[in-house]
């Protein structure tokens, strides 16, 4: 696939083939041009190069593609659009919590009302656009130091979606938002070195590690946060078995947003790459979370999840039953199994992207495709 800057694809050009934003997100088909308004909305989102294993070329000789060439086009806009405004929030957003999280190293200051209006962005992001965000959630390889701030991102994102699932009422997805954003502060207070490091942890380490609970709890409280965001720090490492930390606690002793994060770091965690492990696909994380060995998860919880993501989750590159590739784009509400996919390189007549929805006696899903499947 060759990559084309921006700044040089002439002003309603065709391309041979279609194109890509990501080697997997399909922008236009070859019936489309590069119109002005889409290269403007291009560059007005940073993008600096499209993708596309053809050519551009002056004219299309399809009269009936032409015909429709309005229509159309506009549907592929409003389908890409939603992707670039996901992906403009989420850079967005990841930058504002590295900012935050400086902030609180250095100044050990930060408000729960001012927080809580971001997340209350996020909710309506979650709301109007889930799909895409998750999405480019699942594109994201965040490395070094900026590991926590996406996986705070990540795991509150799945941690409002649990709640709306759940049915928490708006002020309560406010304060489990929060919490979630803010689990990690006992940890950004340690060097990165020892959350970061593949090496087997000293004993000093270790006792850093498994006392972040607390230092998160006693840095919230001091600031004056609600009892429940500070409970959902201390507690989000306990588990249902008795088996966390810091206190041990089981079952009901556990506060609910600790149990919605716990299952929300957990997935985060599986499927996301770390110094010291691969990433699993979400495929192969759901199921790890299913199976519940020794019963450390609310059951209540991991139910919300599956049946929000999907046991195939969205963002997830598939293999289709009819040797066709896919990535899973929306959940089927009815049954976590069968979710919509989306597949690649084909349109439907009104020019949106081809999303199918997979079904037992139907197209499937096969399998899981590997990363080296992909491309």
């Amino acid at each position: 696939m060759n990559s084309y800057s921006i700044k040089e694809i002439p002003v309603g050009s065709y391309f041979s083939e279609p194109v890509f934003l990501d080697e997997q997100f399909i922008l236009t088909a070859p019936e489309l041009n590069f119109s002005a308004e889409l290269l403007k909305t291009l560059q007005t989102w940073e993008f600096k190069e499209i993708k596309s294993v053809g050519e551009p070329q002056e004219e299309y000789s399809g009269e009936e593609a032409l015909a429709n060439e309005g229509s159309t086009e506009k549907s592929i806009l409003s389908d890409g659009a939603d992707f670039l405004e996901a992906e403009k929030f989420y850079r967005e957003f990841i930058k504002y919590v590295k900012n935050l999280f400086t902030n609180i190293i250095l100044k050990k200051d930060i408000n729960f009302n001012q927080i809580a209006t971001r997340i209350r962005e996020l909710c309506d992001v979650i709301r109007e656009n889930r799909r895409s965000l998750l999405r480019v959630m699942k594109s994201d390889d965040a490395e070094g130091q900026n590991y926590l701030a996406a996986h705070c991102v990540k795991s509150t994102t799945i941690a409002i979606i649990i709640g709306n699932y759940i049915k928490l009422p708006p002020h309560r997805l406010l304060e489990l938002g929060v919490a979630a954003l803010l689990h990690e502060t006992g940890m950004i207070q340690f060097p990165p070195q020892i959350f970061l490091s593949n090496q087997p942890l000293s004993s000093e380490d270790r006792k850093l590690i498994l006392s972040h609970p607390i230092l998160g709890y006693n840095m919230l409280k001091n600031l004056h946060f609600p009892l429940v965001v500070n409970l959902a720090a201390l507690e989000h490492h306990e588990r249902e078995n008795g088996t966390g930390y810091p206190q041990k606690l089981t079952g009901e002793k556990i506060s609910l947003y600790a149990k919605i994060i716990a299952v929300a770091c957990s997935y985060e965690a599986l499927t996301n790459e770390r110094p010291h492990k691969d990433a699993k696909d979400g495929y192969s994380g759901m199921l790890d979370l299913l199976k519940n060995e020794g019963k450390q998860y609310d059951d209540t919880v991991v139910k919300a999840l599956v049946f929000s993501l999907s046991i195939y989750p969205i963002g997830l590159y598939v293999l289709l039953s009819n040797g066709k590739k896919g990535q899973v784009v929306d959940v089927n509400p009815e049954n976590p199994k069968f979710p919509m996919v989306q597949i690649f390189g084909e349109l439907n007549p009104d020019g949106k992207n081809k999303v199918i929805e997979t079904s037992q006696d139907g197209v499937s899903i096969a399998r899981p495709l590997q990363k080296e499947e992909i491309s």
